[in-house]
């Protein structure tokens, strides 16, 4: 289900990203939320963004504001507008891919894997008090949808975006939703330097399902277990690869290319 679509609670990322911005930096918040949603897969490609008059409302800017910003999303590749009966701002099909990350974001992985832990695990926690039936089931229908993808790595990585945004949603608190919500953006870039090989993908959405589990068992616990295991996965690999990508550093640009035999991980 699209994130418009859903629930807007105070709890949930929909209201996260169209929440109030601050009226000092309007336009720069409200091109990086929208635009961080799109990168994350939080607004799905080809979904239709809310009317001009809802967003400049639910955001509080000014519909000048919006404007701009959606102009500066449109020309960057991340929206497009239609005219006429069915018209309005969808979510571009093909949103450009992000570039690589900087020397600084690589130097830092190890603060955006304690940023993600320090989200993950509360949130299973909690989550497994809290979720309702309504919200298992679409953390148990995101799990379906991602094993059906293990060949699409960017469809993966967009569904396993969502499914741990709807866990800490289940949680019911809107500050995990947005330490969740920062967490994956912080680690994008960093999983996408590793190789994904449908086993390990595959791999990896069985422990989404043995988390999907234990939260239908109420047991908080296990859940933290299982996601403990399901992070670290991912920070043992980048151990290992980033040595390798430090050392193809571009010193003229600060970029990191990728490195030319990457190791498999979770996410």
């Amino acid at each position: 289900m699209a994130l418009i679509e859903r629930e807007k609670g105070p709890g949930t990322a929909a209201e996260i990203i169209f929440g109030q911005v601050h009226p000092h930096t309007a336009l720069e918040e409200t091109v990086g939320r929208l635009g961080t949603a799109i990168k994350l897969g939080l607004l799905v490609p080809g979904e239709r963004l809310p009317a001009e008059r809802e967003l400049c409302s639910r955001l509080g800017i000014a519909r000048s504001t919006l404007r701009q910003a959606l102009a500066a999303l449109a020309e960057s590749g991340y929206v497009h507008a239609t005219r006429g009966r069915g018209g309005g701002t969808f979510v571009s099909e093909h949103p450009p891919p992000a570039p690589p990350p900087s020397a600084a974001a690589l130097e830092s992985w190890r603060e955006s894997c304690d940023s993600r832990l320090a989200a993950e695990l509360p949130s299973a926690l909690l989550a497994a008090e809290r979720a309702g039936g309504d919200e298992l089931e679409h953390l148990e229908a995101l799990v379906r949808e991602l094993d059906s993808v293990t060949a699409d790595f960017p469809a993966y990585r967009r569904a396993d975006v969502r499914l741990h945004i709807a866990l800490a949603e289940a949680t019911h608190s809107a500050p995990l939703v947005r330490a969740m919500t920062e967490a994956q953006s912080r680690m994008g870039d960093l999983i996408a330097l590793i190789a994904h090989p449908a086993p390990v993908l595959a791999s990896s959405n069985a422990q989404h399902r043995r988390l999907v589990e234990a939260l239908r068992e109420r047991d908080g616990r296990r859940a933290m277990l299982e996601m403990t295991d399901h992070v670290r996965g991912t920070e043992h690999v980048l151990a290992g690869m980033l040595p390798a990508m430090q050392r193809q550093e571009n010193p003229q640009n600060g970029q990191i290319s990728h490195p030319s035999h990457p190791r498999s991980s979770v996410l």
